[in-house]
């Protein structure tokens, strides 16, 4: 992290808590304190009418976080060198947020472990404001505390906590993580002071850089003798002093690439010996077992290894590593919920087509509905026709049957007129006979009174005869009522040629008749044939020399 981005996260807790209705804006007023106690502790030449000159184009309101930062920026951050006290600069910033944030209601922890939580929580938070510790961090921040207590971590217990978390917000402020550490939530069954010194390791090492400390022996330079100072392992640097509470600092042991620390044998009386040799000097000292040597050996080797490869300290770079693990799942995830984004447009998309195409079957299950109903009016219509094609049929063959029935009736009435003219003419031509006979002779009279009673027997024979013609003349009347049946077969087969036409417009009426020269009878037009004429007339001819030969 960037000297700029953690001097930011502390300025913005100070902004935050002069911003009192939480408007987002600070007065200029409470800014000019401000900016004179940063350039103060960060020891930057303080230009008190830049503040004004800056924001002279401004309206008398108060200053928002975003029109502060121009000149923050510009006036401080750029100015800034890493020669002040951090904790000095820190402790300003809490002191300006502490008195209106921090609760201190069922707080098991002071004011001093609150600030160092507080500076832990700056270290472990992430780089977007407003400022939060996510659960990783939590844990992390959690297991280093457990650790440096001395007890045993319950992933029971976290993973509880976790669950509760993630139901209302999946991360923690600034004032919530002191809540949850000052409660003792995680620290049940430790006392106040372990809970302390635990926070104080911790801060130790995440905050201070410092990788190991305690008492140990070092030899003088001048006078070679052995005396017990506080000893605090940094990355570049071994400060020791006089006791634990950092109160008089003795020296440092300034570590580069080119250090080494190698284990020494026992000697005037001093065990756990090894020394560290440096570019100018080396320096002897004794611990009180070999496992504390050993320890602090490979704590100083691991500066030295570091220090060798431009690599910063281990914390910082786990951190660091953490972030970018959370970016490149962050990333997935975005990537992910993109994706799933884009498969749930196109799984829209496919539903709107199935629902298209749901509504396309729809219509076409319709369409084939209607076409079936259409093709069942279609087929009933065919049957109706077929049926009326049937009795077309019926009423033709009834219509032929009358006419030849009409013919016959028209021969035989032909046949009768034919024999009663002839009859006729026969009764003439024996009356004029007779009547001849009788003006002849009285001779004659008797033969012809024979010739007459044979005739008028042939009389009574034909009038017998005629009356069998007249007979057989009514049956040809009664005949003739066949031909209303046959005009009424006709009407009908018109009305049903009139019915299909109406449907088909295909059939035509049939009309009966040749057209050739019709023969005429006493009845208007004869239905006979020249042949059918031809064997009348010789039947009747023969008919008519019948009696004569009788005679």
């Amino acid at each position: 992290m960037a000297l700029r981005d953690e001097l930011l996260k502390s300025i913005w807790h100070a902004f935050t808590a002069l911003d009192v209705d939480k408007s987002g804006k600070v007065s200029k007023s409470q800014l000019k304190v401000l900016s004179h106690n940063l350039c103060t502790v960060m020891r930057i030449p303080h230009d008190p009418v830049a503040l004004e000159e800056h924001f002279k184009d401004d309206d008398e309101g108060p200053v928002s976080t975003q029109g502060y930062m121009p000149y923050l920026n510009k006036f401080i951050l750029d100015k800034v060198q890493d020669n002040f006290n951090r904790q000095d600069f820190n402790r300003m910033c809490w002191t300006l947020c502490a008195r209106k944030n921090l609760n201190r209601t069922h707080l098991l922890i002071s004011d001093e472990d609150a600030f160092k939580i507080w500076c832990i929580f700056n270290f472990l938070s992430e780089d977007k404001y407003p400022l939060a510790i996510v659960t990783e961090e939590i844990e992390y921040f959690l297991r280093k505390l457990t650790e440096a207590m001395g007890g045993s971590w319950v992933e029971e217990r976290f993973e509880d906590y976790k669950l509760e978390l993630c139901t209302k917000q999946q991360c923690l402020s600034a004032w919530e993580i002191i809540t949850l550490v000052g409660t003792g939530t995680f620290s049940k069954g430790m006392d106040r002071q372990t809970l302390s010194m635990g926070i104080t390791e911790v801060f130790h090492e995440l905050i201070l850089d410092v990788f190991k400390q305690g008492y140990m022996m070092k030899k003088g330079h001048k006078r070679k003798n052995w005396t017990e100072r506080w000893f605090s392992l940094k990355l570049n640097s071994i400060s020791y002093y006089v006791s634990e509470d950092l109160a008089e600092k003795k020296g440092d042991i300034l570590l580069d690439g080119n250090c080494c620390v190698e284990s020494l044998p026992d000697k005037e009386g001093k065990k756990c010996l090894f020394y560290v040799k440096c570019s100018d000097k080396s320096y002897e000292i004794s611990v009180s077992d070999k496992k504390r040597k050993q320890e602090w050996i490979q704590a100083i080797q691991t500066c030295i290894s570091l220090l060798k490869l431009g690599r910063p300290a281990p914390h910082r770079e786990s951190r660091q590593k953490r972030r970018v693990l959370r970016q490149k799942q962050q990333a997935e995830q975005e990537e992910l919920e993109l994706r799933m984004k884009e498969l749930q447009t196109a799984n829209e998309d496919k539903q709107q087509e199935l629902e298209a195409m749901r509504k396309v079957r729809q219509e076409m299950e319709e369409q084939v509905a209607q076409k079936s109903t259409e093709l069942e009016q279609y087929l009933q219509r065919v049957r109706e026709l077929e049926d009326m094609y049937h009795r077309l049929e019926d009423a033709l063959e009834e219509e032929r049957s009358a006419r030849q029935d009409e013919e016959m009736v028209r021969r035989l009435q032909a046949r009768l007129l034919e024999e009663e003219a002839t009859k006729r003419a026969e009764l003439e031509q024996i009356h004029l006979h007779q009547q001849r006979a009788i003006s002849e002779t009285e001779a004659e009279k008797q033969e012809l009174e024979k010739e007459g009673t044979a005739k008028e027997n042939a009389l009574q024979a034909a009038m017998l005869q005629l009356e069998q013609l007249e007979s057989e003349r009514q049956g040809a009347l009664e005949q003739y009522q066949v031909r209303h049946k046959l005009e009424d077969a006709a009407n009908n087969t018109r009305t049903w040629k009139h019915k299909v036409a109406h449907h088909e417009g295909l059939v035509r009426l049939i009309q009966p008749g040749s057209k050739g020269p019709q023969k005429i009878t006493n009845w208007g037009p004869a239905a006979f044939t020249d042949a059918e004429l031809s064997l009348r007339k010789k039947d009747w001819q023969e008919r008519k020399n019948r009696p004569a030969q009788t005679q």
